[in-house]
């Protein structure tokens, strides 16, 4: 019997990992860990994430990060998935690797991850084994990795929530026009005035069909990305709302019951809607830009404007953009066959370290960095001095050395 734990904390790193496990073999025993940090999702978000799947939300461990290291002695796991944003993972990576005998790490990004970057990797540079959910990411993080001399071992998997999805009864079509929030996407307030005034149009077109706002979060609850200027503090300041236009924190899944189609910037809840049939609109007023999310789509023909949204001109995609993207032939997903391997290795003693990359500052920056990344959930006495000292000198430093990092980043 196989046993993998997930450690997990933000609301879409949770319903990746849940649904995940989902797809491991029957015969592996799984285990779904919250690690508080600051962003960790609320009662209502984990209800939400694990929507779909088998996981009851009563069962799921709330644990501190100190508690890290006697959870999983307890355990005792093969594997340990870290499923986090990457400066939580470099912290959680480390402790695990220090555990005796080491279980495998398994990391992987919740979503669409093109484009490739340096940083997805440098965060999870002690992982064993790197989980991508396209043919496309697997082949450009695989290229990005040799370019920048980097040893990461990486994997395919269906992204688990088409997989999901597909599952989902769909037996009548909806009537919902459905768009997916993003966090930052796109950042700038005007912009996101735009994306308001284009739901509240689309709304006053037919006012016999609603427009619903998905939210992934209630007032007060964090996301993975932090939301700065939210779609229904927005809304109220464009004028009248249509009564058609309504705000819903529903789970994607249940969201998509009702869908006629589904609009977004560049969300993952597109690829969610092609697996359910649901015809998706990908709004192109901001272009194609990699801090837009959006270039994966492009030669999807689900690029559309603002004039498309009122219309309801929704799309399927291109066959010939599907199988690079998401939609590859399942039997190609070799992420439990990697899995098994290392597992097997590690049984055998012969799982080879990975080393945490080399960096300046020693031990005081690790402490440095674990404060950052958990917040007021680390307790050790180290990252409150670490904190006291650090916090006035960043600020002393951080315009004399930004110009520095970037001449790194040119030349790299």
């Amino acid at each position: 019997m196989r046993r993998i734990v997930a450690l997990a904390d933000t609301d879409s790193y949770v319903k990746w990992a849940a649904a995940l496990l989902e797809a491991l073999p029957d015969d592996v025993e799984t285990e779904l860990v919250i690690v508080e940090t600051p962003l960790a999702v609320s009662a209502g978000q984990l209800r939400n994430a694990l929507a779909g799947t088998r996981i009851d939300p009563e069962t799921v461990r709330r644990v501190e990060f100190g508690e890290v290291p006697a959870i999983l002695d307890e355990a005792a796991p093969d594997a340990v998935l870290m499923a986090s944003r990457g400066p939580v993972v470099r912290v959680l990576a480390a402790t695990v690797a220090s555990l005796v005998p080491r279980p495998v790490i398994v990391t992987g990004l919740p979503g669409i991850s093109i484009p490739a970057t340096t940083a997805a990797m440098l965060h999870r540079t002690q992982c064993d084994l790197f989980v991508l959910h396209s043919t496309r990411e697997v082949r450009e993080f695989t290229e990005l990795a040799r370019h920048r001399g980097l040893a990461q071992r990486f994997a395919l998997s269906t992204l688990p929530f088409a997989a999901v999805a597909r599952t989902a009864d769909r037996s009548a079509g909806g009537t919902d026009l459905v768009f997916a929030s993003q966090a930052i996407v796109p950042r700038e307030r005007a912009d996101r005035v735009r994306v308001a005034r284009m739901l509240v149009a689309a709304a006053a077109a037919d006012p016999t069909r609603r427009v619903v706002v998905k939210e992934r979060a209630v007032g007060g609850e964090q996301q993975t990305h932090r939301q700065k200027y939210s779609y229904p503090d927005l809304l109220a300041t464009v004028g009248p709302v249509p009564s058609n236009l309504v705000v819903s924190h529903a789970p994607m899944l249940r969201a998509l019951d009702d869908a006629e189609g589904l609009v977004t910037v560049s969300s993952t809840a597109a690829i969610e809607a092609v697996a359910r049939g649901v015809p998706v609109i990908v709004l192109d007023s901001f272009g194609v830009d990699d801090r837009l999310i959006n270039p994966v789509f492009v030669g999807s023909g689900l690029f559309g404007s603002e004039d498309a949204v009122r219309e309801r001109d929704f799309r399927m995609p291109a066959e010939g953009w599907l199988a690079d993207n998401y939609f590859h032939d399942r039997a190609a997903d070799d992420w439990v066959a990697q899995l098994d391997e290392l597992v097997a290795l590690r049984r055998g003693g012969v799982l080879a370290p990975k080393p945490a990359r080399e960096r300046r500052g020693g031990r005081v920056r690790d402490v440095w960095e674990r404060k950052l990344a958990f917040g007021r959930h680390d307790r050790s006495l180290a990252g409150a001095v670490v904190l006291v000292v650090g916090v006035p000198l960043r600020f002393v430093l951080r315009p004399i050395l930004r110009p520095y990092h970037r001449r790194r980043l040119r030349a790299a």
